[in-house]
């Protein structure tokens, strides 16, 4: 049998009547409690959203045209290194 890691990091949240009575009805549905049923669907929320930061799929031919613009020849672009030279707004 698999050991489980305890839980010892807590999320609160704050919702209208109407969304705490959706999210107890749909974790009732997935026979899951409602802080299963958030976490769960919280990771795969949170993966999704992380997904095409960490990964990207292309088929050959775009692979290839990736990797022409990839191996291009540096060009010089003295507005834009001008741009980067000024001291930002937020600094």
């Amino acid at each position: 049998m698999a050991t489980r890691e305890a839980k010892a990091e807590r999320i609160e949240i704050r919702t209208t009547t109407e969304v705490k009575a959706l999210l107890q009805q749909a974790a009732s549905a997935t026979h899951k409690n409602v802080t299963d049923f958030l976490v769960d669907a919280g990771i795969t929320a949170a993966e999704e959203a992380l997904m095409d930061r960490r990964t990207f799929r292309l088929d050959e031919e775009r692979w290839k045209a990736f990797n022409e613009i990839l191996d291009r020849p540096v060009v010089h672009k003295p507005r834009l290194e001008a741009l980067l030279a000024k001291k930002s707004i937020i600094e």
